[in-house]
């Protein structure tokens, strides 16, 4: 069941509007966000002007003097990252960067399933036997302790740039933060760190990293770095997307930056994938990234190794790239077709429960522990849940979680301390292992602690307010572009209308699953409607609502006249030169 809540903040909008040439609409919706006076400038006009100085990450200026004297000494530095996109991403950044500064660099991502998450023991002992007496990790490191104490005692140097939460001990409700003792380290995370803004991802942190040294040791104004830079923006924008960082603050300008460099993009292989996913010549925007392009990056990993991901981006052959990015193509839609077939008996085994916990935690044998975390996503989204998943590892169970707004999964886990032999992640995400045995006692720890509402598991759509399909005029849907990239943290703006009158439709799609229809405003104009969720749902409302047979009657482009409440977006559909209003149903009821 949703809840519908207009947000609709009217204080001070007209003065706003007017400051600013905007629309007392578009002035109510940068409100909504939050976006007070003095932001609105650079919400508006994002760029590089919106970046926080890197040097304000605690660590940073001690992070860039220690990897200086390791290039400076000729050490042989190996990076460590991780195998998701972000971790990808900022191997490369890094990769990159390091090698344009002079260092002996080499990189390592770890396999999922041989490896598991970030550094490992084995991986610390591999980079000494290997000669590589320094190691700098990224997306990765705050809660290696032991693998960092394992370094120290090689005699090697370590340098951290992660984006994860501290690892911590709840003693009588008081933190005691658990580092690692590496010769630096930098998170926005870490406590007393007063960086003005902590939601930047592993990528980003990365390319900070790079920008610090630039400017400490006099790379800053160098031709390479720039167009290197301008490079390394395009994966930092992705990772940003693929990891679900906010599209807030200096992210938002990282990610509108980023989009407008990828689609001239001068990296071979990202050029090669764009063009083997049908991206080549589109104006991008983040759901290219996170159900496009990202998941190619993801399927590598998932299914795979991530170094086949990393080897298409540092390609510098054209033909080669074409063949690589075709490869991850075709492995990412193996990867759909088992997400779909296990997806399904998630669901099942939700829907076979009398009363499903508050916190939901399923166990799958069988299933491939790489896709536990988008099983999970998918559960949360359908039954608006806290979900876990889990499967069978080498060692006990292994799985991935997701979570709602009103859920701290991170906390939860620490709570579950005891339960567990390794877990690590944030609020939104974490990623879980434990011996079998303590399945059910996990399960049991984090309902009682959980503390959710009933209200808590109901779904709110945030609508910004009010207004009839009859004002959602091209006008309007090209100011809203302004306010773009939307994604998580600054979505896409929903109004609501009621009593629309529904006067004709057809199902659309490949499938057949979504829906194009043709609606009336209450001032006698006809308005075109297009709806990319579940048209069969759809139907079956409209049965529930106006007898059996309407949904079908709905769809069957005959004149029909169905009335409902309906939350929607605004868009511009362009064809062939010709731009005109379109509005896509989100919900309905």
């Amino acid at each position: 069941m949703e809840k519908w809540v207009v947000i609709n903040t009217c204080t001070e909008i007209d003065d706003i509007a007017k400051k600013y040439g905007i629309s007392p609409i578009v002035a109510g919706i940068l409100k909504n966000r939050n976006i007070e006076d003095p932001e609105m400038e650079n919400f508006l006009s994002p760029g590089p002007k919106c970046f926080h100085d890197p040097f304000m990450l605690k660590g940073m200026d001690r992070v860039v003097s220690v990897l200086h004297d390791r290039i400076e000494a000729g050490e042989k530095i190996r990076i460590i990252g991780d195998y998701d996109v972000d971790g990808i991403c900022a191997t490369y950044i890094l990769f990159r960067g390091i090698t344009l500064f002079g260092g002996d660099t080499d990189c390592v991502i770890p396999h999922r399933i041989e490896d598991g998450y970030g550094i490992s023991s084995k991986m610390v002992e591999a980079a000494h036997n290997d000669g590589r007496n320094t190691i700098i990790t990224c997306d990765n490191g705050i809660s290696a302790t032991e693998q960092v104490k394992l370094a120290n005692e090689l005699d090697m140097t370590v340098i951290v740039t992660d984006h994860h939460e501290v690892p911590y001990e709840d003693v009588g409700g008081e933190k005691y933060y658990k580092l690692p003792d590496a010769d630096a380290l930098t998170d926005p995370k870490l406590p007393g760190d007063e960086y003005p803004f902590k939601g930047i991802c592993g990528a980003f942190v990365a390319l900070k990293v790079l920008e610090s040294y630039a400017r400490k040791y006099g790379f800053m104004g160098r031709e390479d770095f720039s167009e290197l830079a301008r490079e390394l923006t395009e994966f930092a924008a992705l990772a940003t997307v693929c990891d679900v960082m906010e599209l807030k603050d200096e992210n938002r300008a990282l990610v509108r930056m980023g989009l407008r460099f990828m689609e001239k993009s001068r990296n071979l292989g990202l050029k090669a994938l764009l063009e083997c996913t049908g991206m080549t010549g589109k104006q991008l925007s983040p759901y290219h990234c996170g159900f496009v392009i990202g998941p190619c990056f993801n399927a590598s990993g998932r299914l795979d190794t991530s170094l086949k991901a990393l080897s298409l981006i540092t390609e510098k052959d054209p033909a080669a790239a074409k063949e690589k990015a075709l490869a991850l193509t075709e492995l990412n839609e193996s990867r759909k077709t088992m997400t779909l077939e296990w997806s399904q008996k998630a669901f099942d085994a939700v829907d076979a429960m009398d009363d499903p916990d508050n916190v939901l935690v399923l166990y799958l044998p069988g299933c491939h522990e790489s896709l536990a975390g988008i099983i999970a996503g998918k559960v949360k989204e359908k039954y608006q849940r806290p979900t876990f998943v889990l499967t069978d590892a080498e060692q006990g169970l292994k799985g991935s979680g997701r979570s709602i707004e009103a859920y701290d999964m991170y906390e939860g886990l620490v709570r579950a301390d005891s339960l567990l032999t390794k877990y690590g992640g944030h609020k939104m995400a974490a990623g879980v292992s434990l011996e079998k045995e303590n399945l059910e006692a996990f399960r049991k720890n984090l309902n009682d602690n959980a503390a959710l509402s009933k209200d808590d598991l109901c779904e709110t759509v945030k609508i910004d307010c009010e207004l009839s399909v009859g004002a959602a005029d091209l006008n309007l849907a090209r100011e809203l572009t302004r306010l773009e990239p939307f994604g998580n943290g600054n979505e896409s703006p929903l109004f609501m209308d009621s009593d629309v009158t529904f006067i004709s439709g057809s199902r659309i799609g490949k499938t057949g699953n979504f829906g194009k229809y043709r609606v009336l405003s209450k001032d006698g104009r006809i308005f075109e409607m297009v709806y990319f969720g579940n048209a069969e749902d759809l139907e079956t409302y409209t049965d529930e609502k106006y007898g059996e047979g309407a949904g079908k009657k709905l769809h069957s482009g005959v004149n029909v006249s169905y009335k409902f409440d309906v939350c929607y977006g605004v868009e511009i559909n362009s064809y062939k030169g010709t731009e005109r209003v379109q509005l896509r149903l989100k919900h309905y009821r």
